[in-house]
């Protein structure tokens, strides 16, 4: 705790100007960890530095199984409107070979100790591909999400990858359910979400009708950084703790992903930054026409170019992968709008990678594109 509220006046010394707040989220690991005192502290040494927007989102990670109802009143207290629970499956076999064992009661507790205590807005983290996973499991788990009125679910494909976390060298990988399945489940949870009349945003997320998500994209100002979608404009985004990542109009830095580098940086003093990644104005262009497509599932290519002073000559290079796409029904093309199909949509990440100059198809994965 000392250390973190030091990086954030650290940060603070770095700005010319008390910068305003339109967003916070409070994410990482579980910010359910922290007591009630921890939460007003953080808090404090953020409005004392920075200007909070009265009227800004802010949001916090929950694990159900660990919130008490004096930590859900502390982060109402501290401006928390929103809270996202993880939720992956209510399946008891899946959830006992994840090791996250999660009844249905005890999010429901969770709910509804976050509604009382005055954070309206729910999201969900729903989990497909994962051990033992069926269509039906899946289902059974949407129809009792729904139950509990979620304002947004975000939906996600289990990335097995146990070279990066070992942890999941745990999990048996003959009962991870194959391409096939994967695609089916990801399929029902949409088609059953749609039914319960959740509007499909983007790729992976679903929030009723009058959320501010599905405002930004019918206004065609949906946004989609490294974390996902959102409805923050800024073109700045600080990131404090271990392994945060920041953004900026010049590029992105990444803090210390190990705990004792990162303390040790800041107790001397300075910003706890292990690596970061300059934008040229060609990845800037090339970011804008992928986080279109992803965010509206097409793109005029001719229009992004104009906006960022380019020639879009060089993104034509795409041509080749999206005409062959083009032959396989995930999109149409013209040469100078790209639009996904409805059959494509789910395969919007293979698109959008036409244009990532940055991608080794050879290279390991750390998520599957379905």
């Amino acid at each position: 705790m000392d250390s973190l509220v030091k990086e954030i006046r650290l940060v603070a010394s770095e700005l010319r100007t008390r910068p305003r707040i339109g967003h916070l989220h409070w994410g990482g690991g579980s910010p359910t960890l922290l007591t009630p005192a921890d939460v007003g502290r953080i808090h404090g040494a953020l409005t004392n530095l920075f200007a909070l927007d009265p009227s800004s989102e802010s949001a916090v990670e929950i694990d159900p199984r660990t919130l008490v109802p004096e930590l859900a009143a502390a982060f109402a207290r501290a401006g928390v409107n929103r809270a996202s629970l993880g939720v992956q499956s209510f399946d008891p076999v899946v959830q006992v070979a994840i090791n996250r064992v999660q009844s249905f009661e005890t999010t429901a507790a969770a709910v509804r100790m976050l509604r009382e205590r005055g954070i309206p807005a729910i999201n969900f983290d729903l989990v497909y591909g994962l051990p033992f996973q069926s269509v039906q499991s899946c289902l059974d788990t949407v129809e009792q999400a729904v139950r509990l009125q979620p304002d947004r679910l975000a939906v996600f494909g289990y990335a097995h990858v146990p070279e990066v976390k070992p942890h999941q060298r745990l999990i048996d990988e003959t009962a991870l359910p194959g391409p096939a399945e994967r695609l089916a489940q990801a399929e029902v949870i949409a088609e059953e979400l749609d039914r319960a009349g959740y509007v499909r945003v983007g790729l992976d997320h679903f929030a009723l009708p009058a959320d501010p998500m599905v405002r930004a994209l019918r206004a065609g100002m949906l946004r989609r950084n490294f974390q996902g979608y959102t409805t923050d404009a800024a073109d700045m985004l600080f990131g404090v703790g271990t392994s945060s990542i920041g953004a900026l109009p010049q590029g992105y830095a990444q803090n210390e992903a190990a705990t004792p580098a990162w303390r040790d940086a800041v107790r001397a003093g300075r910003l706890p930054i292990r690596r970061g990644v300059a934008l040229t104005a060609e990845d800037r262009l090339r970011r804008a026409v992928i986080e279109r497509l992803m965010c509206d599932g097409t793109v005029d290519l001719d229009t992004v170019a104009a906006a960022h002073g380019a020639d879009p000559a060089g993104l034509r290079e795409a041509g080749p992968a999206l005409a062959a796409m083009a032959q396989d029904g995930l999109l149409h093309w013209d040469g100078r709008v790209v639009r996904l199909s409805a059959t494509g949509r789910p395969f919007v990440r293979n698109v959008a990678a036409a244009f990532d100059r940055y991608l080794r198809p050879e290279a390991g994965r750390h998520a599957r594109a379905v």
